[in-house]
This record gives structure tokens, C-alpha cells and sequence, in this order.
């Protein structure tokens, strides 16, 4: 009979490395350098070639309609100074918040009409924020109708795209549109 020998190989263990422990600060810094590496955040903002080109006479208006979930804004756009009003009220005292009237008005300071055009706006539904959304979209898609040399700067900007998410409506047998209702084993 033959018999074989069985021969083992010892491991050494790996040589462990220590390593001296960094500060918080260190390490977030780290994070933070790391992930403006792999994605730098840069702003779609582009300027207009077409700055103030717009040709509406005097008591002529550009319109569109603005929508943002259950928010619809009915916009007319007018050349000239004016105050910008909405449903009657001065935009200012109706938003009460200075970067909502900002969020609005982004297109007119991408097109480069802001001291040149006022708005007239009748809005419903929603809340103060959806609105705002719904008249930046109902000015810009007036811009977009009146002159198409905005078209492509509004687009870049993605203030022509009508934010299509809205709440999920309630489903039968359900509380609301996918909660359950409660159950108790007793």
C-alpha cells in the first residue's frame, strides 16, 4: 500500500497596519473633496443671446397657463412698467416671501426682461409654493409663444417641462391612495 503524505503549508499572519485616528473635521473634508471630485454641481443657468427682444404693443399681451400639481396659473405677460399682480394683489404682498416672487420671475431673468415686462396673473388651487412653480411655468411658456429665440434657454433650463407629479388619488377599500387600513390580531 502507498501512502501519501500530507504536507501543510503555514500562513503567516498579515502584518497589521495601524493607523492613526483622524479628526472628524479631517475626515468629512475627505468626503466632501471626494464627492466634488466624482460630481461637480454646476447650475443649468445659460444667458440669452436674445436679451429684451420682445414685441407686444402697447395693451397687447403674450398668454399662457401655468400648471404645477393641483396649482394653475392663467398668465399675461404685457411690455412696459407695471406692478405685477396676482389675483388682484401686489405679487410681494401676495407670496409674502421674497425667494417665491424669485422662483417665479426666473424666466424673465434668463430671457433679460425683468425691468421690462410686468405680469397680470389669476391663480388657483394649490399652496404657495406649487403656484409659484405654475407661474414660472405659465411665464415661460408665454415667452416661449411670443418669441422662440427664449424657447431654447428656457428649455435648457427645464422651466418649459410641466411638473407632472401630482398626488395619488385614493383607492377603494384603502385609507388613502396605498395605506391600509389598521388590523388588530384581537
Amino acid at each position: 500500500m502507498v501512502t501519501t503524505k500530507k504536507t501543510t503549508t503555514e500562513k503567516k499572519p498579515a502584518a497589521k497596519t495601524v493607523r492613526k485616528p483622524k479628526a472628524v473635521k479631517e475626515v468629512v473634508a475627505e468626503k466632501v473633496a471626494e464627492v466634488q471630485a466624482e460630481k461637480p454641481h454646476t447650475e443649468k443657468v445659460v444667458a440669452s443671446t436674445a436679451i429684451g427682444q420682445i414685441n407686444l404693443v402697447d395693451g397687447r399681451y403674450a398668454w399662457a397657463v401655468g400648471r404645477r400639481k393641483t396649482s394653475v396659473a392663467n398668465v399675461r405677460l404685457f411690455k412696459g412698467k407695471g406692478k405685477s399682480t396676482v389675483n388682484k394683489k401686489d405679487i410681494l404682498v401676495y407670496f409674502g416671501n421674497k425667494a417665491l416672487v424669485e422662483q417665479a420671475f426666473k424666466p424673465l431673468q434668463l430671457a433679460g426682461l425683468e425691468n421690462q415686462v410686468y405680469v397680470y396673473v389669476n391663480m388657483n388651487g394649490g399652496g404657495i409654493n406649487s403656484q409659484s412653480q405654475a407661474l414660472a411655468h405659465g411665464i415661460a411658456t408665454a415667452l416661449a409663444k411670443h418669441n422662440i429665440e427664449f424657447r431654447k434657454v428656457l428649455k435648457q433650463n427645464g422651466l418649459l417641462t410641466r411638473d407632472s407629479r401630482m398626488k395619488e388619488r385614493k383607492k377603494p377599500g384603502l385609507k388613502r391612495a396605498r395605506r391600509g387600513p389598521q388590523w388588530a390580531k384581537r
